[in-house]
Parts: C-alpha cells; sequence; structure tokens
C-alpha cells in the first residue's frame, strides 16, 4: 500500500534532517523524488506541483536561519500531505434511533464484501448487527451476502424470490424482524456507470430506508477517476462519506485518496480496505495513515484492528485474567489465532514504532498459523487441569509423553506450545496491566514479535 511513496518520503524527511546545509542541489534532488515517487502514486499532478514550489520557496527563505530551516521543511512537507490527503471523517453512530447505513457503488467496487467487512467491524465493538441484501440485479449477490454473513456469524435478512429492492425492504420493515438492531448496513444494486436507472432505484430507496448514512464504495484502482465519480454520486444522490476498497493491490491508491479529498468534506473517506480478510478494514485517519508512510508506525490503527478480531466480550474476559496474571493455554492459543488474523506480518510491522527494518521473517504468520493447528489438536489430548495449570508439565515431564503419544505428534511440538504459554506468561508478570496506549520498550516489542515465530537476530535501527 504505497511502499514506495513512503520509503521516498522517509529518505527524504532524513535527509532533510541529517544535511549541514539546505543548498539548492540537494532541495532540487529531494524536490524531484518527491514528484516522481506521488506521481508514480496518481497523486493530481496540480497537487505535487504546489507542494514542489511551497518546498522550494521555503527553502530560499532567508528569514528562516539554520536548524529552523530544515524543521520548518519538514513541518511544511507534513502538512500539505495531511491537506491533500483530507481530513479526517469519523462516522459517528447514532444513540436516539437505528443506524440504517446504505452502501452505493457500481459493479466491480466490492460493496458486498465490503459490508460484511464492516458489519463485523461494528460487531466486534459491541453492536447489534443485521445486514440487508437489496441488490437484486447481480445474480448471486443475495446469496453471496448470505454466505458471508453465516462465515461470520452476522444476521442477514434476504428475500431471495423478490426482484424489487423497495418492496423487499417494505416487507421487512413492516415485520418488525430489524427492530432489534442498532445497526443495520444495507448492500444496494451497481451498474456499470451512474445511469438513470440506477439514480431512480437508488433515490426510490432512499425515501424507503430514510438511511442515516448513505456510502460510496469505490476501489482504489480508479486512481484520479475518484474525483468525478465521487463529485457525480454526491451531487446525485447526496452521499455523506466514501469507503476506498482494495487499498493492498493498487498504485494507484494516492490517486483515490487526494481526489475524494478535493470533491469536499462530503466525500471524505470514512474507511479503506486493505486486504481480503473479513478484518482488512480500518477507519481512514490521515494523520495515522502518513505515520505508517513515514515509517513512524500507527499503534491507534494496530489496537483497532485487535479489536475487530477478539471482540468487546473476549477482551474483558482477557483483560480479566491479565490483571489476575494467570492464563491457561487456551488463552495463548486464542491470543496467537487473534494475532493471526490482523494481517501479513509487513503489515503488522508497519504499524508499530521501530519495527520498520526488524528483521523478521515474512512467512512467520504463516509458519505460526501452521503451528496453532496442531496446537489445537494436541490440547484434545490434555486434560482439563494440563490446560489451566501448563505447569504441571515441567513437574511431571511424563505428562509430556503421554500426551505426545494421545496426539501423536513429537514431544517438541508440546514443548513449543509450553515456551509460547510461557513466554506470555513472563509478559504479563512484567506488566500485567498493560496499556496500549503507553510507548512499549524494544525488550516488549522482541517479546510480541517473538509470539510469531522464532525470529533469529532480530535488529532495530
Amino acid at each position: 500500500m504505497l511502499e514506495k511513496l513512503g520509503a521516498v518520503l522517509k529518505k527524504a524527511t532524513d535527509k532533510i534532517s541529517n544535511a549541514i546545509f539546505l543548498d539548492k542541489g540537494l532541495v532540487d534532488s529531494i524536490v524531484r523524488d518527491l514528484q516522481r515517487a506521488m506521481i508514480e502514486a496518481d497523486v493530481n499532478i496540480k497537487l505535487v506541483k504546489k507542494i514542489s514550489d511551497k518546498i522550494k520557496k521555503a527553502a530560499k527563505d532567508e528569514k528562516i536561519k539554520g536548524v529552523e530551516k530544515k524543521e520548518h521543511i519538514i513541518k511544511l512537507l507534513h502538512d500539505e500531505l495531511i491537506s491533500i490527503l483530507g481530513k479526517h471523517k469519523e462516522l459517528k453512530l447514532k444513540t436516539s434511533k437505528q443506524n440504517r447505513i446504505m452502501l452505493l457503488g457500481l459493479y466491480g467496487a466490492g460493496k458486498t464484501t465490503t459490508i460484511a467487512k464492516l458489519g463485523n467491524y461494528y460487531a466486534k465493538r459491541g453492536h447489534k448487527v443485521a445486514l440487508v441484501g437489496l441488490d437484486v440485479h447481480r445474480p448471486a449477490a443475495k446469496e453471496q451476502l448470505k454466505q458471508l454473513g453465516e462465515q461470520h456469524k452476522l444476521k442477514v435478512f434476504v428475500n431471495m424470490k423478490e426482484d424489487n429492492a423497495v418492496k423487499t425492504w417494505k416487507t421487512l420493515e413492516k415485520s418488525k424482524d430489524l427492530k432489534d438492531y442498532d445497526v443495520v448496513l444495507i448492500d444496494t444494486a451497481g451498474r456499470h456507470n451512474l445511469d438513470k436507472e440506477l439514480v431512480k432505484e437508488i433515490k426510490n430507496l432512499g425515501k424507503a430506508v430514510k438511511p442515516t448514512e448513505t456510502i460510496l464504495v469505490m476501489p482504489a484502482d480508479i486512481g484520479q477517476a475518484a474525483k468525478e465519480q465521487a463529485k457525480d454520486f454526491k451531487s446525485t444522490l447526496n452521499i455523506t462519506g466514501v469507503i476506498i476498497t482494495k487499498m493492498d493491490s493498487s498504485a494507484k491508491a494516492g490517486g483515490a485518496l487526494t481526489a475524494c479529498a478535493e470533491v469536499g468534506d462530503e466525500a471524505g473517506v470514512y474507511f479503506i480496505t486493505t486486504g481480503e480478510k473479513i478484518n482488512d478494514i480500518e477507519d481512514f485517519d490521515p494523520e495515522n495513515f502518513l505515520s505508517r508512510l513515514l515509517g513512524m508506525g500507527d499503534l491507534e490503527s494496530l489496537i483497532e484492528k485487535i479489536r475487530s478480531v477478539t471482540g468487546e466480550t473476549e477482551q474483558e474476559e482477557m483483560q480479566k485474567k491479565l490483571q489476575e496474571g494467570k492464563i491457561s493455554l487456551e488463552d495463548v492459543i486464542e491470543q496467537v489465532k487473534s494475532m493471526s488474523q490482523i494481517g501479513g506480518m509487513s503489515k503488522i510491522k508497519s504499524m508499530i514504532p521501530g519495527l520498520g527494518k526488524a528483521k523478521i521473517p515474512e512467512d512467520a504468520l504463516e509458519q505460526q498459523e501452521k503451528k496453532v493447528k496442531k496446537w489445537e489438536h494436541i490440547l484434545k489430548s490434555m486434560t482439563p487441569e494440563e490446560k489451566e495449570n501448563p505447569e504441571l508439565f515441567d513437574e511431571q515431564p511424563s505428562r509430556i509423553t503421554r500426551v505426545a503419544e494421545g496426539a501423536g505428534v513429537n514431544k517438541s511440538d508440546i514443548k513449543s506450545l509450553l515456551k509460547q504459554y510461557k513466554m506470555l506468561s513472563d509478559m504479563i508478570k512484567e506488566q500485567a496491566s498493560f496499556d496500549p496506549s503507553k510507548p512499549m520498550n524494544m525488550k516488549q516489542m522482541k517479546k510480541i514479535m517473538k509470539k510469531f515465530g522464532k525470529v533469529k537476530k532480530m535488529k532495530f535501527k
């Protein structure tokens, strides 16, 4: 996700910080690198020129001297990048009435999968969520939504026989099946373009549904074309915000993000999706996003992702155990599984300050997932007492032999699970009431990363 732009931005800020003199040659070199990277990321050429001119002007300003000039240029670059990414637009749910969030978009935008991700996002935060399938035109759209709901334990309402979206909604509303849900996410039909038929259908549906939010879903790969699409949907269907999908697989992501910011607050980006997994959706905060691009981490988004994979009830139960300083082998496996669901190793590294250059194998999470499956099988051969008190294996090593024979695995596999338990248990004893809002030291970071597998010669620069 915009890795090259991030690398160039980081290199530019390092060059400015480390320079003894900010001469014309150095400034021109930095500006050229920035221009090339932003254009490759599909940022509008006018925005690129605007940033370039401001940096050059600041470098020539004789009123700003020495260190102050370097700090001024770095801050200027940061502020300009934030301005082209737009303001943070948070989707605030209503507490006084039901939240009806209607998702719109053209074919291929990923509305249906995004609805499932958004549903999971809110369900894990304690909301009662329902998904409603009102895409009556695309073959298998209803079935796809139904399957996604079943996979992720989300309630789905679809009518396989009805081919009129408004009638489907009115029938559902009359049945009062939706009354107990505080977040209702509505999937709508798409088209190849915003034609009269689509506009008419969405307007009629809007009158019936009375949505609290009308969100446009757009894929990042349309780049700067996002600007016209957002403007059209904004003026025609009064959208309240945007979700940009496929941020992980498009070189044009910079164009899509900056294009939405150009349209204005109404087309501001609520969320971005960064992969195919159910948890690959995150609140778009320009400050945090830029921090990650610059290699400075983004702990807030990491913490949000952890919330997305665990859920409020599980978090409360685990917090209680952490405070008591006592966990079981089943807790260890659940914690490792939760971290594995966050995303690839490169994604996790980018979110933790200081880990950007850590030498960690890219397949570390995949290897850990294989271990977890074996560990779950091992647990079936253990007694409840052993699962709750793994220290018994240290006191009576013969238990390891018995479990290994029962599970049909090597003793080393059981020792690997026990080692994982000891590592997490030691961390809890060191910091029983871990506060994710406080920065972690290097020792804590290393221990967390070791959870993903055996990491040798881990170096932090």
